[in-house]
């Protein structure tokens, strides 16, 4: 380990990333709980520094991310920093998605398991360090989502393939509505593994270190991961998007968000209309910008692809209206009345849309 990661270590108990060895596991803990563990572009700059030490510490034979606090795993980016620096032209904030998103492709291919425990509020740029690990356990207080379009942004950190591979058109449903998913439901749309009641998680997390320390070579560590999560694993709770399948996978399979939106409207299923009128709710950019995104990240060949896409799409939101003014009235004054512009999906032109994908000069990560 270099004397930067060490450093780490030493100074865990103040820092916002803990990270220490704990047997063979490396464990990162991430520590602003007041903050829902929300990240910092500080956070991403140490978690990528430690992981890129650990890979070639031969004491650290796996990885484990937890959260501190009870209420969650980290439910995204600090989204009041992206407002203030927003307003001031987002140059910091694309340096931020930038090394997220590097992050994101590092922890998609580590080369040691990587174990996430997504206990509780797991959301955006959480989904980013937790849903492209390895090994990931959900408990029965994980709450999962990518709940961009809310504030004018569209699924990112990985999030977009992610959605665009759930079961028929579950994705769709949730990156257009923003919905969130319980346990079960995760698991349902592979955005976890393994479910672990909360109670377990310490002595799973015990048998990891104690496993992982004893064991000689990669697929020993493999087989020690592996006995420990499935000791400690229990049948998951029932997925409430499995029996609503019919309706999602009908109305959601539809070419633009208008017919999506009529078809929700026209079901005759209470929960359509929900989703409908969540649909409505949230900025008609973005909605229609998601639908594009998803439905182009299902054809991408792989992780480093979509995040090379989606940073093309979150630079051109920075560049619009909502993304300002979606936190801004449910983060900063707490309003939920967003003004978005335009106000009306048929004020979302083709060439409006067209505009989050299109190649940028800038705006290339170069992952893929």
């Amino acid at each position: 380990m270099s004397a930067e990661a060490t450093e780490v270590a030493e100074t865990a108990e103040t820092s916002e990333v803990r990270a220490h060895l704990d047997g063979g596991v490396g464990r990162i803990v991430l520590n602003r709980p007041r903050a829902l563990n929300s990240l910092t572009h500080g956070m991403i700059t140490t978690l990528r520094a430690t992981l890129d030490d650990w890979a070639a510490d031969d004491r650290v034979r796996a990885v484990v991310l937890t959260g501190a606090g009870e209420r969650g795993l980290c439910a995204g980016a600090d989204i009041r920093a992206m407002h203030d620096d927003a307003k001031a032209g987002g140059a910091g904030t694309r340096a931020f998605f930038r090394d997220e998103y590097r992050l994101n492709a590092l922890i998609g291919r580590y080369p040691k398991p990587y174990v996430a425990v997504m206990d509780g509020i797991t959301m955006g740029g959480g989904v980013g360090l937790s849903a492209h690990g390895a090994v990931r356990i959900v408990t029965e207080r994980s709450t999962v989502a990518m709940p961009e379009t809310r504030i004018g942004l569209v699924p990112d950190v990985g999030g977009s393939r992610l959605l665009a591979h759930a079961p028929g058109e579950l994705g769709t449903h949730l990156g257009l509505t923003s919905a969130s998913m319980g346990p079960g439901d995760a698991l349902l749309c592979g955005f976890a593994d393994h479910y672990v009641p909360s109670a377990r998680i310490p002595e799973l997390l015990d048998t990891l270190a104690h496993g992982t320390a004893a064991a000689a070579t990669a697929e020993e560590v493999a087989a020690a991961v592996a006995s420990a999560v499935a000791a400690h694993a229990e049948p998951a709770p029932p997925a409430a998007l499995a029996g609503q399948r019919a309706w999602i996978d009908t109305c959601y399979a539809a070419d633009t968000v208008e017919e999506i939106v009529e078809r929700l409207l026209n079901s005759g299923v209470a929960e359509a209309k929900e989703a409908a009128e969540q649909v409505l709710g949230n900025s008609p950019t973005a909605v229609k910008a998601t639908l594009a995104a998803l439905r182009r990240a299902r054809t991408l060949p792989s992780l480093e692809a979509a995040l090379d896409q989606e940073y093309r799409v979150s630079c051109a939101a920075l560049d619009g209206h909502d993304l300002v003014e979606g936190i801004r009235a449910q983060v900063i004054d707490k309003d939920r009345n967003p003004r978005w512009e335009p106000g009306t999906l048929a004020g979302v032109t083709e060439t409006d849309v067209a505009r989050f994908l299109a190649p940028r000069e800038g705006d290339e990560l170069g992952l893929a």
